[in-house]
């Protein structure tokens, strides 16, 4: 008699290095066929929620770095428009412009490590390499504006920090490079933070093509994602999904032009969508987002430059004053003081703020009594959704497609794990 073949048990991560953080799946499988993912959270939970609670909203601000590590300002910036349709704070322009350059700097940047993790998880080693390339540049925008390569808290309720700085920094001579391999390391970084950002735009586009030249037509690229993870656009709705994942199934859905915030609707660009639903058309709503981000970054460096303007609203009771009154002046010492340590005081109400993060829709529910601290904070972060949809997207496939779906789904346990 033969023997009987019976569904087993596998557990998947949680140190899996492709689990993109610590997820823990439980796969029941029949032979290499997945019959049911389930996936187990909470492994990483560090109550950011909670501690919002206990801090004011100033202190609140560095935990929203921590949340999607890997998008940083975008995670802000949903934070700070809570806060200011609260207290009903009105933006200077030049701060909205500056908002929305850096949202589309971090889409740029998580894009890039979504395609080289995800390329490395299909078997695909040299576009990692690539991406991580770009990168560089990029952190180096992030250091100039805030000191800090990743963990920026570089906005702020009522603006941004401090305007773009006039120099970036420079690469020093050492043992290792001679002076003329110094001089060509730093030929784009003699002039502005813009203008290392404009040279950026113009070189970026060629380095998407070669993207695109090492996966776009690639056969064994295309076996690991066309067909895989396939979501009509109706059930991408009822699961909830947004962003990338939703608009690789066709649905034209994007809050930067369904609901504009900053302003976004002074801007050209278009919102890519897909056609099957799979992890191939998902990559490829993905890197032409990257070319899209990259055009809305140039046409904000080009307004930049001929606006200069306040960054942040002149009132001491949400914004410090500048270093040089509080030398002259002991009123406004007394604000910086009032501010830094008993924080800013929001009005009794509640509100939602929702952001086109790179991953999806990035929302902040936000209650306030009218305290230095919110009553309530309540995070959306499209991850959790993406992540729900997991078992219905894995069913039927074999063992080697749930780690092409956890790619395509570009999850970031900071903001699952909250």
């Amino acid at each position: 008699m033969a023997a009987e073949i019976r569904n087993y048990t596998l557990n998947f991560g949680p140190q899996h290095p492709a689990a993109h953080g610590v997820l823990r799946l439980v796969l029941e499988l029949d032979g290499e066929v997945v019959e049911r993912a389930d996936p187990h959270i909470g492994l990483l939970h560090r109550a950011t929620e909670k501690l919002a609670e206990t801090k004011t909203f100033i202190q609140s601000l560095p935990y929203m770095d921590r949340l999607d590590y890997v998008s940083m300002m975008a995670n802000e910036h949903a934070y700070v428009m809570a806060i200011e349709k609260l207290a009903g704070i009105q933006v200077p322009i030049r701060a909205q412009y500056i908002r929305v350059m850096f949202d589309e700097i971090t889409r740029i940047l998580n894009h890039l490590l979504w395609i080289g993790s995800h390329g490395l998880d299909c078997g695909a080693m040299t576009i990692f390499l690539y991406a991580f390339r770009e990168r560089e540049d990029l952190m180096d925008c992030y250091e100039a504006v805030s000191g800090a390569r990743m963990h920026a808290a570089y906005y702020r309720p009522g603006g941004v920090y401090r305007d773009l700085p006039d120099t970036m920094p420079q690469y020093q001579a050492s043992k290792v490079r001679n002076a003329a391999a110094i001089k060509k390391l730093n030929s784009n970084r003699e002039g502005s933070l813009l203008d290392f950002i404009e040279d950026f735009t113009n070189r970026f586009p060629t380095y998407v093509d070669e993207y695109e030249t090492l996966l776009t037509d690639n056969r064994i690229w295309k076996q690991r994602t066309v067909g895989i993870g396939v979501l009509t656009p109706e059930r991408a709705k009822a699961l909830g999904l947004t962003g990338a994942m939703l608009r690789g199934s066709g649905v034209e859905w994007d809050l930067r032009k369904k609901q504009p915030y900053e302003v976004y609707d002074r801007l050209d660009f278009d919102i890519p969508v897909g056609k099957n639903g799979d992890c191939y058309d998902r990559y490829l709503v993905r890197v032409e987002e990257m070319r899209q981000s990259n055009r809305i970054i140039k046409q904000c460096v080009d307004w930049l430059r001929k606006n200069p303007g306040p960054v942040i609203v002149d009132d001491h009771k949400v914004a410090p004053p500048s270093r040089l009154d509080m030398k002259s002046n002991m009123e406004e010492l007394i604000h910086h003081f009032k501010l830094f340590t008993e924080g800013m005081h929001v009005p009794a109400g509640e509100t939602y703020a929702a952001i086109e993060h790179p991953k999806g829709e990035f929302g902040i529910y936000m209650v306030a009594d009218g305290a230095n601290k919110p009553y309530r904070l309540k995070i959306r972060a499209p991850g959790f959704a993406h992540l729900a949809a997991l078992d219905e997207m894995a069913r039927g496939h074999m063992l080697a497609d749930v780690v092409a779906i956890i790619g395509t789904q570009d999850i970031v346990f900071g903001e699952i794990d909250r």
